[in-house]
């Protein structure tokens, strides 16, 4: 099964010195500050580094963020905050709304927006593996369990850390509920789709792939929902992608559904079902020309020209051409004129996000560290506040063209 998933570009952030002169009275102070300013840098690099893999983003990610958790965190794990919390302005862009920076000074800021990324990225780590010729068991259970990785670390987000922000986030931005929930939901149905790919290879009854494929469609449109009331402007190509997979899932579930039918002598309904199934792929076909030609956040590609998109619609055919062959020799029922309601449950294969919790302070985190930095010698004009020239650059984001015709299955 190829895959195919959208992605909207990584957050761009401003350079962040942490230098805090007068304020540091230590070298170990020092130390410290500049850790922070070499362990950001580092992370901000392996986003776009094509050799880095999950480990590799997980020991940089936490050497960060452990660093980060000092000026968020009290020492004594009671629920104070540190007193270094203010002292640094940080800016980032969004996803969906171009390079126009949001800039909070606030640590919990800075933790939230580094999060998203890392999340994102292991979202196109994901997408650049399924995309791959020849994709191995062991690589799709590394995209499977990447997206889920993914919708754990936005769902710690939205629960555990956007509720602390003194700030709310305005309307559209990425750490806004809407947003977020729809990220969440996109990597889980992700994720089902290379559940539904295992199924189908290991020859699994058409009733579980006709039940998994439902629920996947139902994501989709949990997803689609979540954004529907954004400005099109920029929604609009995230949107599509959403809708044309749920049809994709959709036709998938009476798809298989059809083949349940026929094998319970129902060679009407399984008709009825198939027709059905044929209806929402043109939907989908429909969309995915849509799709290319909307303008937007998120890559340029003609979704319908993918493997993964043809093998469908030559599954529909067969299988209806398969039915009314049948029909016609064998059973010779009437096709209903009412589609068959799909009330269908998986118990198995559904896909729930793996845990996530950023790592306690680093070990240099000492309340003697703390005290070497003194708050009352901060410089009046207060260099931390945002300059209004600064400049966020977008992110060169590697250029990956997803394979068109590789028929890379997940096995």
């Amino acid at each position: 099964m190829t895959h195919w998933f959208h992605r909207n570009p990584l957050k761009a952030t401003a350079p962040v010195s942490f230098n805090y002169y007068g304020v540091v009275t230590g070298p170990a102070a020092s130390k410290i500050c500049s850790d922070l300013r070499s362990s950001r840098a580092r992370l901000l690099e392996l986003f776009t580094d094509l050799s880095c893999n999950p480990e590799m983003m997980k020991n940089a990610a936490d050497s960060y963020f452990s660093l980060l958790q000092g000026f968020i965190n009290s020492l004594d794990e009671s629920t104070q905050e540190s007193k270094l919390r203010y002292i640094q302005n940080f800016k980032w862009t969004d996803t969906l709304q171009g390079q126009v920076p949001s800039a909070q000074q606030d640590a919990v800021f800075e933790l939230i927006s580094m999060g998203f990324n890392v999340a994102l990225w292991y979202t196109k780590y994901a997408s650049r593996l399924a995309g791959k010729e020849n994709i191995t068991e062991d690589e799709a259970k590394e995209v499977h369990r990447s997206l889920k990785i993914a919708a754990g670390i936005f769902k710690h987000l939205k629960e555990s850390h956007i509720p602390k922000l003194i700030t709310p986030a305005e309307k559209g931005r990425d750490l806004e509920a809407r947003l977020i929930e729809a990220y969440i939901i996109q990597c889980q149905a992700e994720a089902q789709e290379v559940t539904i790919a295992r199924a189908i290879e290991l020859k699994h009854a058409p009733g579980l792939i006709a039940a998994l494929a439902y629920e996947t469609a139902n994501f989709y449109q949990k997803a689609d929902h979540a954004l529907s009331s954004l400005e099109p402007a920029y929604s609009a190509k995230w949107r599509k992608y959403l809708h044309l997979k749920m049809c994709f899932y959709t036709a998938y579930a009476y798809c298989y559904h059809g083949q349940t039918l026929l094998a319970s002598d129902k060679c009407g309904e399984a008709i009825r079902s198939l027709q059905e199934a044929e209806k929402f792929y043109a939907k989908a076909e429909a969309l995915c020309k849509e799709y290319g030609e909307t303008k937007g956040p998120g890559p340029t590609v003609k979704p319908s020209g993918h493997l993964f998109f043809r093998k469908l619609g030559n599954l529909v055919k067969n299988t209806l051409e398969k039915c009314q062959r049948e029909n016609g020799f064998i059973y010779f029922q009437k096709v209903p004129t009412e589609a068959p309601q799909l009330e269908l449950k998986a118990n198995y294969g559904l896909v729930e996000p793996v845990p996530f919790e950023f790592p306690p302070p680093s070990a240099h985190w000492t309340p003697e560290m703390l005290a070497a930095f003194d708050l009352t010698k901060r410089p009046k004009d207060d260099s931390a506040k945002p300059k209004p020239e600064e400049v966020v650059k977008p992110v060169k984001e590697p250029d990956i063209k997803p394979q068109k015709d590789t028929g890379c299955y997940i096995s």
